[in-house]
């Protein structure tokens, strides 16, 4: 056995069914050894998109998704995917290819100091000196990025260390890393102040963010929220934390949420933050969240506690674990009045939109593909306006809902949609993204059509970069600058070249028809739809 085989063994012994890859030299001896295993690897076109289509699949899995390149500009163009993933949180296994150990430091062919360009964001990342260390190596890299907090570790490894021979090949049982403790279970004092505040509150509201789905504590906090009548409000990396049309969720909050969500958390007496970081786009002045009000904030990465606001009431552990606790707590609270309230906020405040029927509401769309979606959908926005139209009018039912939330990479959403069909090919999966972000991945149509991943894609095509332009309508009044996507590919020629069937939809008279054939069956699709250049997320 040569390093290279040890690390197929490693990934063997932990579940790896999928890696996302693309090869160069200084990972071919992976490559070779990986032939000899059941472990499907699928040649993505870009490095970026292997680590978003490993994020796709860990999103939907909840265990790392994995991904192997080369050194040097293989390395260093997957950095964009990794910051991706470490932004929301997305637990990662980046195995990247190095030149020889003896060369390391001397600018040769392909080098690149990978550890070091990685180092802001990466949960950790090792550099292997030793073949025999690498079962120890990956076992504490799953754990490490799949416990706690989650995010990527980058394992970068040298050619000759991947030819090295392993005289005993044992991979560990356990882990146990003395500077590496997570705390998993909340403290039974703070959850127990929690509940004594619940008691006295006359306008409670549970604010959920990613962490919620990450730890998979969905049916807890839903569960939590029915029995005692709590309204909850979400980020973007929270949608789906509950259904989108359950009587008690009010929607996204912050600079493109809902308005009556973003209300309902400013007048509560009681926010209880759970899994959410307090960063500026989900709560953009940090100070209103603690004035007049008792908030609370759970989160697994104590780190993130009390960084953007100060919480009365800390509380570190896991989503999953302190809901349990929680429901095991016996209490009542009384607050008929705020639900009442909510409701006639969320009657008044939705904003209305005057769409040009002349093209395709991007909104009233995003709706009808929702309603006609299986309920377990999978659905990934990219970033732009598209991901803005896709958090306010997208409906979720049982299924997903994935977005670039804390980087908000262009780009993101064909690669993950490959990743999260990968994880599970009886889910229909829909990616939407807009003509911008279409072309920054647009090569993936020919990994999908490779490795048969039946990914439907709609692009929402105005010619323009549109949130860019949207910001500058607003803040330099129509002076528009490198924001027009002329010379942009016909898209029905593209698709032809692909071998992958075409639809068009120009205004909504036919979107009943083209949705329907669009839907129709488990393959490969792309659906383009003209948008209003001039249409706004804010009118």
């Amino acid at each position: 056995m040569i390093g290279a085989d040890a690390i197929v063994r490693c990934l063997e012994a932990e579940g790896v069914e999928v890696v996302f890859g693309y090869p160069g030299v200084a990972i071919c001896p992976f490559y070779n050894s990986i032939l000899q295993s059941d472990i499907k690897t699928v040649l993505i076109r870009t490095e970026q998109n292997a680590a978003h289509a490993a994020s796709g699949m860990a999103r939907m899995t909840g265990r790392p998704g994995v991904c192997a390149v080369t050194s040097g500009p293989g390395a260093t163009n997957v950095i964009t995917g990794i910051a991706t993933a470490f932004a929301d949180s997305i637990p990662l296994i980046c195995i990247t290819g190095q030149v020889n150990s003896e060369l390391l430091g001397s600018d040769v062919f392909q080098e690149a100091d990978i550890t070091g360009a990685v180092e802001s964001f990466v949960k950790y990342s090792y550099l292997v000196k030793n073949a025999q260390d690498i079962p120890r190596i990956f076992k504490e890299a799953f754990y490490i990025a799949n416990s706690g907090r989650k995010g990527p570790v980058l394992i970068d490894i040298p050619i000759d260390v991947q030819n090295a021979a392993v005289s005993r090949y044992s991979y560990p049982e356990e882990v146990s890393l003395r500077t590496y403790k997570p705390t998993v279970k909340g403290h039974i004092v703070q959850i127990k102040k929690v509940v004594k505040e619940l008691e006295k509150a006359k306008r409670p509201i549970i604010c959920a963010g990613g962490g919620v789905l990450l730890s998979e504590a969905e049916k807890g906090l839903k569960a939590f929220s029915e029995r005692h009548k709590i309204p909850v409000v979400s980020t973007m990396m929270g949608i789906g934390v509950m259904p989108t049309k359950h009587p008690l969720y009010y929607g996204m909050v912050g600079n493109n949420g809902k308005p009556y969500a973003n209300r309902a958390m400013n007048e509560s007496d009681l926010l209880i933050m759970v899994g959410a970081r307090v960063a500026d786009r989900a709560v953009s002045q940090p100070d209103l969240i603690t004035q007049n009000k008792v908030l609370v904030h759970i989160d697994v990465d104590p780190a993130e506690i009390g960084k953007n606001a100060g919480p009365t009431i800390p509380l570190v552990g896991d989503a999953a674990h302190i809901f349990e606790e929680f429901l095991n707590q016996e209490f009542t609270c009384e607050h008929e009045e705020w639900l009442t309230q909510l409701d006639g906020y969320r009657n008044t405040m939705e904003k209305k939109r005057t769409p040009n029927p002349a093209y395709v509401d991007p909104a009233g769309f995003i709706t009808r593909l929702s309603e006609k979606m299986q309920p377990d959908g999978v659905y990934v926005a990219d970033v732009g306006q598209n991901q803005i139209w896709s958090c306010g009018y997208h409906v979720v039912k049982e299924g997903r809902f994935l977005t670039s939330g804390g980087m908000g990479t262009m780009g993101y959403s064909i690669p993950a949609a490959m990743g999260a069909k990968l994880a599970d090919m009886t889910k229909q999966v829909i990616a939407v993204c807009g003509d911008g972000s279409f072309q920054m991945s647009m090569m993936e149509l020919a990994t999908m059509q490779q490795h048969h991943v039946p990914v439907k894609i709609i692009v929402l095509k105005n010619n323009y970069l549109g949130m860019v332009r949207e910001y500058q309508h607003y803040t330099y009044k129509d002076n528009y600058s490198v924001v027009d996507l002329s010379g942009s590919p016909d898209l029905e020629k593209l698709s032809t070249a692909y071998d992958i069937p075409f639809l068009r939809l120009e205004n909504m008279d036919r979107v009943e028809e083209v949705l329907d054939r669009f839907l129709a069956h488990d393959e490969s699709m792309l659906l383009e739809c003209l948008i209003d250049p001039m249409d706004l997320v804010k009118e």
